[in-house]
């Protein structure tokens, strides 16, 4: 006879101890036990999804053979000429794969179009993390669309790492530990033109126009930061934009309007370009100084006319290939050769070389890691950089990381427009 597949004589008496169980229901209970451990076991794989091999650990998107890194840029849409960006981040990872990659694993760089539109943001960034399950979305473009998926990526814990956007919300590791930003705060900025417009010898009314997000309210804040005391007076007029308007040029009449003297401009791509032009329409002239972000001179000044440009003042971290200053600068030659290789036909412009040095940073953090890529130490790597030097930064200009700040770079130069090109003067500067 055989009772639960346990072969048993029907003479042998069953003898029960006080406690005890039958050999069947210790049977069945150790089976389930069984059970129990091996799905424990599994479920535990799944949810770490890291590969272990030798001293080897990986996370998701990555391989002996691949690091999978996503990103979502603005291919269309109204700042669709901040796409010139990520396409010099593919052609940056094309040339890396084509030189051996890194430590012998390629990069596949996967970049979707958002077209500057938050809620497509999150759509891409959900794509890219649950179905292409990428290692971490990098350099992702605009201070609204990184904001829309901030919560999300922290909620998941991938890096959103090295964000093309200087808003203050994009260094805080208290809150937002798996985000990074990459350029300088536009809070630092804004503050540096305040305090140069606090140098002049006469004092300025200012007016400033700026976006009506995270990006233009860091820009407003920092720019009163700067002015000190002297905002209460010398700020004469502040006005916000929608991205979503057509144009901006009839609030530039009423800027013109309140007496301002100095104008800030705190606008992207086509809102900067207009902004300019129609200051110069209006005949007004007031000194002028505009974000780094849109000092691009082929896709943003051209447009609004080189000579209406001339004079403007900015902010700069990292060199102007239209500057003949740079023409035998070892950094700025590599580039140039790097550009005609790999992207023949496109621009020498400020968009390009931001999406060069992101690249290399982006290289020098997986370099770090070096066969620990787990999405945990790609994290911990980007928050351990040590005064990194890159030939198109400006002199003197480093990149400094640790776990209690994620602003990489805190420093930067004034720069004016000479009607053709950008020229640098004055010291290195940060916000005091």
């Amino acid at each position: 006879m055989q009772t639960n597949g346990i072969p048993r004589d029907d003479q042998t008496p069953r003898v029960l101890a006080r406690g005890s169980t039958s050999i069947e229901a210790r049977s069945k209970r150790m089976a389930n036990e069984m059970i129990r451990a091996l799905v424990s076991v599994s479920l535990l794989v799944a949810m770490t999804a890291i590969v272990r091999a030798g001293d080897k650990m990986y996370g998701p998107g990555v391989t002996d053979a691949e690091i999978k890194i996503g990103n979502i840029a603005p291919y269309s849409g109204p700042a669709s000429a901040y796409s010139l960006v990520a396409k010099t981040e593919t052609a940056y990872f094309k040339m890396i794969n084509e030189n051996g990659g890194i430590n012998g694993r390629k990069i596949t760089f996967i970049s979707y179009d958002d077209g500057y539109s938050p809620p497509k943001a999150v759509e891409q960034a959900r794509k890219l993390v649950e179905s292409d399950e990428v290692l971490a979305l990098f350099g992702t473009i605009g201070t609204a669309s990184n904001s829309a998926i901030q919560p999300y990526m922290n909620r998941r814990k991938v890096p959103q790492l090295f964000v093309g956007s200087g808003a203050q919300r994009f260094a805080d590791p208290k809150r937002f530990p798996w985000t990074m930003g990459w350029a300088p705060n536009y809070q630092t900025e804004a503050a540096i033109y305040g305090q140069h417009i606090r140098s002049q010898d006469q004092p300025r009314k200012v007016a400033i126009i700026y976006q009506n997000d995270d990006f233009g309210r860091d820009f407003l804040a920092g720019l009163k930061k700067g002015l000190g005391e002297g905002a209460k007076t010398q700020l004469v007029a502040e006005v916000s934009f929608e991205t979503s308007s057509p144009t901006i040029a009839a609030t530039i009449v009423n800027l013109k309007a309140s007496g301002a003297d100095t104008l800030v401009i705190a606008a992207v791509t086509k809102f900067a370009t207009q902004a300019i032009r129609s200051v110069a329409e209006l005949g007004w002239k007031p000194a002028i100084y505009l974000t780094n972000v849109s000092i691009a001179v082929d896709n943003i000044l051209k447009p609004a006319g080189l000579e209406n440009a001339k004079g403007i003042i900015s902010a700069a971290y990292r060199k102007d290939p239209a500057d003949p200053a740079w023409n035998n600068d070892p950094g700025m030659q590599e580039f140039k050769a790097f550009m005609a290789k790999h992207l023949p036909g496109e621009g020498l412009n400020e968009q390009s070389v931001y999406g060069y040095l992101e690249s290399q940073l982006l290289v020098r953090t997986i370099q770090q890691c070096g066969d620990n890529l787990t999405r945990e130490n790609l994290m911990a790597q980007a928050a351990n950089l040590k005064e990194v030097e890159f030939g198109l930064l400006l002199p003197g200009i480093k990149i400094d990381t640790s776990a209690d700040d994620y602003s990489p770079i805190q420093q930067s130069q004034l720069t004016r427009f000479n009607g053709e090109s950008w020229e640098t003067f004055g010291p290195i500067m940060n916000e005091q």
